[in-house]
């Protein structure tokens, strides 16, 4: 259930609703809008009787959810949400009507010459993110697990040196504490969505989330797993459509453009799309993610490397430096076209 507040609802006023559905057992979650306050209420097994409150001081209504993901869904935040990323002075904003938000790097961190290169390549780009794998959980344990506490640090002279905020996974509630030391932008695996001991975990932190579908979920378990991190007290969460596993094997995924306006529909959290798993193949990598862009994306976070053949994960998937820039010059048409300003790249001789 939703409880509106009137429009002159006093600071007081609110808290006492608050207390009323702590009292009967339940958890309150205000909502601020652009008008008004609402409050939902998660913890309740069956529908809350409106009566408790309707009589209470600056209580406007008490309108039913239908939706099982009551904090995600737009019955209780019918305005977008604008997740903010920001450290040491660098600041970001992803969903609403802003900028088109690009995130940009290699699969993990391998070296510090490689991720300096791609961080000088991602900043000159005009892309505000860059993405990097310190933790790499993989399909194989004789695969390259990356650089773990190396890596971040590394990733945070980046940072420091190329004025970039960082995206990295985090694959366990061990590592989480040290992660999130280092991470601007905490991502969630696409094998780690249903990990819901870890969900718990970063919803109980104020560091963004970056939450990837998984490769055989639903719209509705993926918005579900969205509502354990905002149950949890972490309202920062940026959706990220990465493919999903179909029966074709032509390419790596089935990139799933439909959840684009079927997700921005039922929930108000930023949506972004990852072409380079998405499709699996570096050649198609633009036209999926100017695609995505056209379908109504709030951003992309694209695999680019140095020098691909010698990556050690996902070399397939990922952009040579000039092709990544083709895909930026293609993106940023898109985007024009779609009245999604982008953050310019950088002249040439600086």
């Amino acid at each position: 259930m939703l409880i509106l507040m009137t429009l002159e609802a006093q600071p007081a006023e609110i808290e006492a609703v608050m207390d009323k559905i702590r009292a009967l057992g339940w958890a309150p979650h205000p909502i601020p809008g652009v008008q008004r306050v609402a409050i939902g209420i998660t913890g309740n097994q069956g529908r809350p009787d409106p009566e408790h409150f309707l009589s209470m001081e600056g209580v406007t209504d008490c309108l039913p959810v239908s939706k099982p993901y009551k904090l995600v869904g737009r019955e209780t935040h019918p305005d977008d949400s604008v997740v903010v990323v920001e450290r040491d002075g660098l600041r970001a904003e992803v969903g609403g009507t802003g900028e088109l938000a690009l995130m940009a790097g290699p699969c993990s961190v391998e070296s510090r010459e490689q991720i300096m290169r791609s961080a000088e390549i991602v900043a000159k780009s005009g892309a505000r993110f860059l993405r990097g794998g310190a933790y790499k959980p993989r399909s194989s344990p004789y695969a390259f697990q990356g650089m773990k506490e190396d890596g971040l640090k590394l990733l945070a002279e980046a940072r420091r040196e190329f004025g970039l905020l960082i995206v990295t996974e985090v694959k366990d509630i061990e590592t989480l504490p040290m992660v999130a030391e280092y991470a601007d932008l905490l991502q969630i695996g696409a094998r780690n969505m249903h990990n819901f001991s870890l969900l718990e975990a970063v919803g109980a932190i104020q560091t963004p989330i970056l939450l990837k579908r998984g490769f055989a979920a639903t719209i509705e378990e993926w918005l579900m797993s969205a509502e354990y991190v905002l149950a949890g007290g972490n309202r920062n969460v940026i959706l990220c459509e990465r493919g999903i596993r179909t029966f074709e094997t032509a390419t790596r995924n089935t990139l799933d453009l439909n959840a684009i306006p079927v997700v921005k529909k039922l929930s108000h959290l930023p949506v972004i799309v990852d072409p380079s798993h998405g499709i699996g193949l570096w050649e198609h990598v633009t036209t999926m993610a100017r695609a995505s862009v056209a379908a109504g994306c709030d951003g992309l976070i694209v695999e680019m490397h140095p020098d691909p053949k010698r990556a050690l994960s996902d070399g397939s998937q990922s952009l040579r430096p000039d092709k990544y820039d083709l895909l930026v010059r293609e993106v940023t048409k898109a985007a024009t076209m779609m009245e999604r300003p982008m953050n310019p790249p950088k002249p040439s001789d600086e």
